[in-house]
């Protein structure tokens, strides 16, 4: 006897389902409520997908028959007394933005997990439902033509964008993709893009995330992005070029408006390029500044010390004390961070770290040293 129904109900199966009834019914659900099938239908999409996600695992199906869905997206903790009264769940259906938002005693979006030391199973984070759409289609052949025919004559994915030594952008191999491909829009650099929701009658946007090392951040560089898009001739190759300007910071987007796959709608969709900043192995970037550790040994740090480092740039930093230095202290040099973007010659600070290293022993005759000295 299961708590609730409301999950097998999204998906039009009995409780009793087997694994297989399970995912059928979901991918009937997901082609009836797929935003290019039914746009005003988003929110009804994700629903599914979420529902499948739990119900197809089966620890975490074990946790909601019993239990209901908010032990599961509790993580782990049995509700508070009237919040579930008879075990009828949530009545009104689900909240705004899937699972993930305004339920009882919830204090608004959350990320789920399973408490440690809680439960067993592992923790819940809902995946992107075009994931596990794309997951649970993969190439099936029989679902080509399901969207009007438009995925029948591809044999593949979206492109794969990625980064070769020499920044030119090529194309991963086209073998082997979902059907709905022409739908689903341009995988990003590794397969990393991220889909935009957009209200229904909006422009598609498809994000890319574009990583970037802080080298090429503070001078500058020129990214060429070969891109093959789906338009109404077949398929075509396109050249994206990216100026990256010295000292843009993460998050910079870089628009290239129509310039992706042509949607069910005739209208072609904007690719977005998002900057991310690579670590340092050296330096870290806060804004403008940057700022780098420098170990000294206790007698460097006793005595002073006379160092060269090698700036973010390249160029050669004499940095020296003749008198003892405190463990944290920091030493600044204006004009040495990252280029300021929006006024141009001008950088930021760069801060040096002073870190101490200290023996992890004495022997006796040091320690006494040390203590007839000090």
């Amino acid at each position: 006897m299961v708590r609730e129904t409301k999950l097998y109900d999204l998906l039009e199966v009995k409780p009793t389902a087997s694994d297989a009834e399970i995912k059928k019914g979901y991918r009937k659900a997901a082609l009836k409520y797929h935003p290019d099938k039914a746009g005003d239908s988003p929110q009804k999409f994700k629903e599914v997908s979420q529902a499948y996600e739990i119900l197809s695992d089966p620890d975490k199906r074990s946790l909601y028959d019993q239990y209901g869905l908010e032990f599961v997206l509790r993580g782990g903790v049995p509700p508070q007394e009237g919040e579930m009264p008879d075990g009828a769940g949530f009545a009104g259906g689900f909240p705004a933005g899937g699972f993930q938002g305004g339920f009882p005693g919830g204090g608004g979006t959350r990320t789920f997990r399973f408490s440690t030391g809680g439960s067993p199973f592992g923790g819940f984070t809902p995946n992107d439902p075009m994931n596990v759409f794309f997951s649970s289609f993969g190439n099936d052949p029989d679902l080509a033509n399901l969207f009007g025919g438009a995925a029948s004559s591809r044999s593949s994915g979206g492109p794969k964008m990625r980064f070769s030594s020499n920044g030119m952008g090529g194309m991963g191999g086209m073998g082997g993709g979902h059907p709905f491909a022409g739908f689903g829009g341009m995988s990003g650099v590794d397969g990393m893009n991220e889909r935009a929701s957009e209200p229904p009658g909006e422009k598609s946007v498809y994000t890319v995330k574009l990583p970037l090392s802080l080298e090429e951040l503070a001078t500058g560089v020129t990214k060429r992005m070969k891109i093959r898009r789906r338009r109404p001739t077949g398929q075509e190759d396109k050249i994206l070029t990216i100026s990256v300007k010295p000292g843009w910071k993460a998050g910079t987007k870089i628009t290239f408006a129509g310039e992706g796959d042509t949607q069910p709608d005739g209208r072609n969709q904007d690719v977005v390029f998002v900057i991310e900043e690579k670590s340092h192995p050296v330096f870290k970037r806060d804004g403008n500044n940057l700022s780098m550790e420098l170990e000294l040994t206790l007698k460097e740090a006793l005595l002073g010390f006379s160092k060269i480092i090698t700036t973010l740039e390249g160029k050669k930093l004499k940095v020296e004390f003749s008198q003892p230095v405190q463990p944290g202290l920091v030493i600044k040099y204006p004009e040495h961070g990252m280029p300021i973007s929006k006024s141009p010659g001008k950088k930021g600070d760069l801060e040096i770290v002073i870190k101490v290293k200290f023996p992890t022993s004495l022997t006796a005759t040091q320690r006494a040293e040390v203590a007839r000295i000090l």
